[in-house]
């Protein structure tokens, strides 16, 4: 049975059967990665920038011999953002290739097309069987970043302190849990619209906006999804020169996720790159003692911060990809009839 299906209101046996699914999933396709928890899953599923609309279904197998729910065999949410409905499904491994993935899809692309939207995005983890599933329904790769992962029990934390401090004179590096103080708002704003790293692609948009970025740092929080900002600061003009992020979310705390990291375009040259990520490591020893790697995204083209990141100690773990589609072109294709 598939049917739409809200996370705010799911009974805590279909939040627990979704994550089992989840990873059923990450166990098939992503063994290294780190089992999911179930803290704050509902929220992570349902709390959604203001502008956004999100909307799941999940499929269901038939009620259990005593009558109790059937297992959550498969999920496919659709966050409506700008122009563009990003979709991410999960069926369980033991369910695929019975059609339930393009079964999801048909529904999702419907209701994206209903809502007049013209394109589907979703990101494509490389050598998955998700890569197959989606050339086949005419999804086109329109870019391509490299995951790499840092293991910090492999980290030469000595050498990386040296590196926290190798910034040139006239910066200053502060830490700032939680995000950046409300006073250094704007400024952070202005660095992040000038200029950014391309560690984030369309499908995850950074705010450059001073009040979209206090309800981003809202949402985060309300998501369970803790931010770590570390910042340059020119103590000549007061002026963010640069600034990385990280997030540890309760679903994953033994794994953190890099966001932007940005040096604006004046401030380049100085050893500020290296420096603010070298502290974030530093700080996140302490903070998140539990930490155990931290992933990022670049683009292939990013030699620089490529090299950066080679030298904190991070390898290279796989293509992480955005596909699109015309939505109503991926319409008739799954459903010609109409």
């Amino acid at each position: 049975m598939v049917r739409e299906w809200d996370p705010r209101t799911a009974s805590s046996a279909e939040i627990a059967s979704l994550l089992d699914t989840l990873n059923a999933v990450l166990a098939a396709d992503l063994p290294q990665d780190p089992p999911w928890r179930e803290s704050s899953l509902r929220e992570y599923l349902s709390e959604v920038m203001p502008g956004e609309r999100r909307i799941s279904w999940v499929a269901q197998a038939e009620p259990t011999a005593g009558g109790g729910p059937g297992a959550i065999l498969g999920h496919i949410h659709v966050l409506l953002l700008g122009d563009i409905g990003v979709l991410e499904v999960l069926v369980h491994p033991t369910t695929r290739r019975t059609g339930l993935g393009r079964d999801l899809v048909r529904l999702a692309a419907r209701r994206v097309y209903q809502e007049g939207f013209r394109s589907i995005g979703v990101e494509v983890v490389g050598e998955t069987p998700a890569v197959a599933f989606y050339e086949a329904l005419g999804f086109s790769r329109e870019y391509v970043e490299t995951r790499s992962v840092l293991d910090l029990s492999a980290v030469g934390w000595t050498a990386l302190a040296e590196m926290a401090t190798a910034v040139s004179a006239g910066y200053r590096v502060e830490f700032c849990p939680g995000g950046p103080p409300d006073d250094l708002i704007d400024a952070y704003a202005r660095a992040k619209a000038e200029v950014r790293d391309v560690d984030d692609g369309e499908l995850r948009p950074s705010s450059y906006d001073p009040q979209r970025l206090r309800d981003s740092l809202d949402t985060l929080h309300r998501r369970g999804m803790k931010p770590y900002i570390v910042l340059a600061i020119h103590e000549r003009t007061g002026e963010v020169a640069g600034l990385t992020e990280v997030v540890v979310p309760a679903q994953h705390p033994t794994r953190a996720d890099q966001y932007d990291t940005i040096v604006v375009q004046d401030h380049r040259g100085y050893g500020i790159d290296r420096a603010i990520k070298a502290r974030m490591l530093l700080e996140l020893r302490s903070a998140e003692p539990t930490l155990a790697e931290v992933q990022t995204w670049n683009a292939q083209a990013n030699e620089a911060m490529l090299k950066v990141n080679a030298e904190l100690g991070y390898r290279s773990d796989r293509e992480w990809c955005e596909y699109s589609v015309d939505v109503a072109e991926l319409v008739h294709r799954l459903d010609p009839a109409r």
